[in-house]
């Protein structure tokens, strides 16, 4: 492994810590002012840190207590100033409303180093849909196969 591809390991663990303690200005250290983030909500996009945090604190507002937030099949490319990871998440806590759910989400994120400092410039996170129904498909693990129609 190399140093970039620990140090943004690292950023990817600690950035995932402040998600799970709902650490705003901890969360937001690491990206980019210019980021740009698509999520698996409206909007279609959001641009900018402003939009991203506010963003982010929807998602935080939506559970009752922390977030639990597990990381699965991190993959890492870096090389000079740029890298790309893609990885999935195990999404749960105890919802607002007393709901306790889990989901599995797909993520992207784009860093690039400025200064030294790596921050993340572009994150696309997803949820698996069936095209035949058009419903969120819910695995209940990650390596849960899917087949065409199946919820029907």
């Amino acid at each position: 492994m190399t140093t970039h591809e620990s140090e943004i390991r690292a950023l990817l663990a600690r950035r995932a810590e402040a998600q799970q303690t709902k650490d705003i200005d901890r969360l937001m250290s690491f990206y980019a002012d210019d980021a740009v983030y698509y999520d698996a909500v409206p909007s279609l996009r959001f641009t900018g840190t402003d939009e991203i945090r506010r963003n982010f604190l929807r998602w935080f507002d939506g559970y009752a207590g922390p977030i639990s937030l597990e990381t699965h099949d991190v993959t890492l490319a870096a090389g000079g100033d740029t890298a790309f990871a893609h990885m999935l998440h195990l999404d749960s806590g105890e919802r607002e409303g007393g709901l306790q759910a889990s989901i599995w989400v797909r993520e992207s994120v784009c860093l690039r180093r400025t200064g030294g400092r790596w921050s993340i410039t572009h994150e696309h996170v997803s949820i698996p849909v069936d095209p035949t129904t058009m419903t969120v498909w819910l695995p209940t693990g990650k390596d849960q196969p899917f087949s065409f129609g199946a919820a029907r």
